[in-house]
């Protein structure tokens, strides 16, 4: 294939690559308030990128992504807390573990690795089901996350956040995995297994006729996913400096879900452009919520008026736009 054919080939990728850098770019010289906007937008597109690369494939909608993303968060603490915390915060961790404390690279690719396995683990199971069956399995998913991680107290300080956790993610980190999880998604869609699993979701019984083997290919799309929603919650932990088992449950799973379902669900540009978007728009309504000044008068709107405006535009594209506002 010679350079022309294969740049033609991944233009979209190629383009979304050169968005990112620029935005990034700009947001170097900025203000920092603006420098945390993108940072939390690049985990956010690692995150959404991770999904697509499932959902996208698959048709299969996942509620259970973002419990993937929690392994990785607490992957992320337990492997760089400071040693002489971690007795009197995790005390149930091995000795081995306690005594860990590892670069914000080497524990963002162990937490990707440990979201890997538990998606392994979980899949084989889960992905024998199919449609809404397995969607409401990925939910089943995410609220057993949820109450293991809330209850084991010893490791993962329960209902109480972790504190203490090493901030050394910012733009720079949080762009280069995005750029990571771009390219892994661009390879995958357009491998064998990629394309082996999109003609899975157009005409299951005839790829099965065809001898590819649904499950398999449903499996390393799952694996590949968790792996980069694992990557982004580690991500997310090491910006924050924060974690809890509540950061990683429905209200982050519905945000996630709307950006992919809005930019659209099978085009690598919805998943980004859609990330993109609504990330703008929780950024103005957040602002909007802590009140804008007119004068001598004070605007605010309600609290809540994020997911509700978030909401309405999810059901107003699934009406105008079923497809998302991207399609390839």
């Amino acid at each position: 294939m010679n350079p022309s054919s294969l740049a033609a080939r991944h233009r979209d990728a190629l383009l979304l690559a050169a968005v990112l850098l620029a935005l990034a770019a700009l947001a170097s010289v900025a203000a920092p308030g603006l420098q945390r906007t993108l940072t939390e937008g690049l985990i956010r597109v690692v995150t959404v990128l991770g999904l697509f690369v499932f959902v996208g494939q698959s048709g299969v909608i996942s509620f259970g992504h973002i419990a993937f993303m929690g392994v990785g968060a607490y992957a992320a603490a337990w492997l760089t807390m400071d040693p002489a915390i971690k007795p009197f915060v995790l005390g149930g961790l091995p000795e081995w573990l306690q005594a860990l404390s590892l670069p914000w690279w080497q524990a963002t690719l162990a937490g990707g690795a440990l979201a890997a396995v538990a998606a392994a683990v979980t899949g084989i199971a889960i992905l024998r089901l199919t449609g809404i069956a397995a969607s409401i399995a990925t939910f089943s998913l995410l609220a057993i996350f949820n109450v293991v991680y809330s209850s084991w107290d010893s490791v993962t300080a329960g209902t109480s956040s972790i504190v203490g956790v090493p901030t050394t993610v910012g733009i720079p980190q949080a762009l280069g995995v995005a750029l990571l999880a771009l390219l892994l998604a661009e390879i995958h869609r357009h491998s064998r297994w990629g394309l082996a699993l999109q003609a899975v979701r157009e005409e299951p019984v005839a790829a099965q006729s065809c001898g590819i083997r649904a499950l398999r290919m449903k499996l390393i799309a799952f694996v590949l996913s968790a792996l980069v929603c694992g990557a982004a919650g580690a991500l997310n932990a090491q910006y924050l400096g924060v974690v809890s088992p509540d950061e990683y449950y429905l209200p982050r799973t519905f945000i996630t879900l709307a950006m992919l379902v809005i930019g659209g669900m099978s085009s690598l540009r919805g998943a980004v452009g859609g990330t993109v978007l609504i990330s703008l728009l929780m950024e103005l309504l957040t602002r909007l919520e802590a009140g804008v000044t007119l004068g001598s008068t004070t605007l605010a709107l309600p609290h809540g008026a994020q997911e509700i405006a978030i909401g309405l535009l999810m059901i107003v594209m699934l009406i105008v736009r079923p497809h998302g506002l991207w399609t390839r």
